[in-house]
């Protein structure tokens, strides 16, 4: 029988009821065999609500500061019990939450304390289906004495640990250092979790159910409405990803995408609902020329002017050279023959705007330095712009339509993207028009 790895978010165990829901999905399909829950989220109608992760951080930052844990805790406890009691299980975990105390106490880590919401979830959601539980911390997911993780050494632990059982629970968020402590991945580490869990049970799909049906092709607080994609690549949900859009974290996509299995983004509130396909590739066009839109505000762009500088050999490597001694990356790299851009985001460019200028100058000797602030970028990506006449022309005339000056274009040598470059005030204007244009 095939295997599907399924994972679970935040809104999707929230409470009892989606606990529910989740089973039911669960058990409506036998190849659903690991599970990977995320840390309760917001419930809906609860005013005020707080992500059970977010709770865990705020105690954490109380009991760092040498103040009383107790009110903050016993929420935290409340949140999960509520859960138990509303499932009717025959279950405690007053001998977890004690361990956690103490783990605060002994000042176990900002690390440890974030990842007890998932690891609760586990336990509740292994009982509940009667699954085995896998604690990831103690089988399989690694991380390096430098705190990245390690791909291929957990691929070995975890495909050999997942091929002991049928079925299996396995929280997300987070694993450990080589002495056995909890380390976390970034904030939406789940999904990472989901992913590296499919890649090790060579899993045909992996579901990566939301409280979203699909991904869209907009940002729907810029784009009323915007329309749910029904394929996307790797390529452009990476593109995508990069520029903001949030449903899947981009760092999820790497495990999967090396042993091209599909992800299928689902709506936990609507199962029957087809969702989107996240695929490494496919021969079907897309009902629009475009994929997708998405972008970033609060860049700055810094240009260099020099004559002849395409003449100048090492030029481009020495102006780096000056971005990486004070770790700045930056986000793209126009050029002409006598002019370079540099766009970086905005709070490096505030912070570092002196010694940048200063140090450029000694590196390259340039004609002029410019700094522009207040940029917002914005990518339009689809794997049907390839050879299709006219894309760009419509993008810019949309734009110019909606009486919006852009200020950069940048074009992938792929043909899969533009990049636009517009003052942040025009941002949500520019969005518009571009999806209006091709929605």
């Amino acid at each position: 029988m095939n295997t599907k790895v399924v994972k679970f978010g935040g809104s999707s165990l929230s409470d009892a009821e989606q606990f529910k829901k989740v089973a039911a999905i669960i058990k409506s399909d036998p190849e659903r065999k690991f599970v990977v829950p995320s840390a309760p989220g917001i419930r809906k109608g609860v005013e005020n609500d707080i992500k059970v992760t977010d709770m865990l951080y705020k105690t954490y930052e109380l009991a760092s500061k040498g103040e009383d844990i107790t009110e903050m805790f016993d929420k935290i406890k409340g949140r999960y019990n509520d859960i138990i009691r509303d499932l009717a299980l025959d279950m405690s975990l007053d001998v977890e939450f004690a361990k956690i105390k103490n783990g605060i106490i002994n000042k176990s880590g900002r690390d440890y304390m974030a990842s007890r919401g998932e690891y609760l979830s586990g336990l509740i959601m292994s009982y509940y289906l009667d699954f085995k539980f896998i604690d990831p911390a103690d089988d399989g997911i690694f991380f390096g004495n430098n705190g990245a993780f390690d791909a291929e050494r957990t691929n070995i632990a975890l495909k050999a640990k997942l091929k002991q059982y049928e079925r299996a629970v396995i929280p997300g968020f987070y694993g450990a250092m080589p002495n056995g402590t909890i380390k976390t991945f970034s904030r939406g580490g789940s999904d990472i979790t989901g992913s590296i869990v499919a890649r090790a049970a060579e899993a045909v799909i992996y579901e990566n159910w939301t409280d979203t049906t699909g991904f869209l092709m907009a940002d729907p607080r810029v784009i009323d409405d915007p329309k749910t994609i029904d394929i996307i690549t790797y390529r452009e949900l990476r593109e995508l990803s990069y520029m903001g859009a949030t449903v899947l974290h981009e760092d999820s996509i790497f495990p999967v995408r090396v042993a091209k299995i599909p992800i299928n983004i689902k709506n936990t509130n609507k199962p029957e609902e087809r969702g989107t396909f996240i695929v490494s590739h496919t021969d079907r066009q897309p009902a629009n020329i475009i994929t997708g839109i998405a972008g970033k505000k609060n860049f700055v762009v810094i240009t260099i002017e020099k004559d002849m500088m395409n003449a100048e050999i090492g030029f481009v490597r020495r102006v780096l050279d000056v971005f990486e001694k004070y770790n700045i990356n930056f986000e793209h790299l126009p050029t002409g023959i006598d002019t370079l851009s540099i766009i970086i985001n905005e709070h490096d460019g505030e912070t570092f705007k002196e010694v940048l200028f200063s140090d450029l100058q000694t590196k390259v000797n340039p004609d002029s330095i410019e700094y522009q602030k207040s940029l917002s970028l914005i990518a339009v990506v689809g794997r049907g712009m390839v050879r299709t006449k006219g894309t760009a022309a419509r993008i810019f005339g949309a734009i110019a339509a909606a009486d919006v000056n852009i200020r950069m274009i940048d074009q992938g040598s792929s043909e899969l993207n533009i990049i636009i470059g517009v003052n942040d005030g025009d941002f949500e204007r520019a969005m518009r028009a571009i999806y209006n244009e091709f929605a």
